[in-house]
């Protein structure tokens, strides 16, 4: 008699171990290990001597336990392809023994792909492990990048209007000075000083030839 596993699973890459035992009548038999669906057909993978020594053919080894009437088979490098039905099985004469064994190799996924290399990650960097110092968004960034620029505007806008108003200013005050300065006399007509005969008795009759019609610098009187 002969006894398995009626299912094992393994993953793409890795390798997977099939352990069948047997009744100590069967010891020193041959054992071996084949895959197929059907048992007259299937296709002997690897076979021990008769004794405890591990044979290796391709990708799969076997190894008969003796004292515990037990032996292994370990198929490494696992595909998809790999997925069947094997058997164990003990050659003996007439017909052989053997158990059946559903082989079923899963791919690998994503998810446990990148959580055993986050593992692997953190084991190997926690000694040394260090803060980083924190990282300023852009956000904050863009923040103090306007207020800079606010801060530089609002007086240049500050001078500018006061220089304006100065200006202005000066302008306004030159153009009142303007104007006092060109402001008719009383009476609508221009300013006369009248000559003073005592000094000169001819005076008034020269303005009247000449046709002088003017305001002198500086009136007597």
């Amino acid at each position: 008699e002969i006894t398995g596993p009626k299912a094992v699973r393994g993953l793409v890459g890795g390798s997977l171990t099939v352990e069948c035992c047997y009744a100590s009548t069967w010891k020193t038999y041959s054992k071996w290990w084949c895959r197929g669906s059907i048992w007259r057909r299937c296709n002997i993978l690897v076979q021990t001597t008769g004794s405890e020594q591990k044979v290796k053919k391709n990708k799969v080894s076997i190894r008969d336990n003796q004292k515990n009437f037990t032996f292994s088979v370990t198929m490494e490098e696992l595909t998809e392809t790999d997925t069947d039905i094997y058997w164990c099985g003990i050659e003996k004469s007439g017909t052989d023994l053997g158990v059946e064994v559903k082989v079923t190799i899963d791919p690998v996924s994503t998810t446990t792909t990148t959580t055993t290399t986050t593992s692997k990650a953190n084991m190997s960097t926690a000694p040394a492990e260090t803060k980083d110092p924190p990282t300023v968004t852009s956000s904050h960034s863009n923040d103090r990048d306007n207020a800079m620029t606010l801060s530089v505007l609002i007086p240049t806008i500050l001078a500018v209007l006061l220089l304006l108003l100065v200006a202005a200013s000066l302008l306004t005050l030159r153009i009142m000075k303007q104007q006092k300065k060109g402001a008719p006399a009383p009476g609508g007509g221009p300013l006369l000083c009248k000559p003073d005969p005592a000094a000169n008795p001819n005076l008034p009759q020269l303005f009247q030839e000449e046709g002088l019609c003017k305001a002198l610098p500086l009136c007597p009187g």
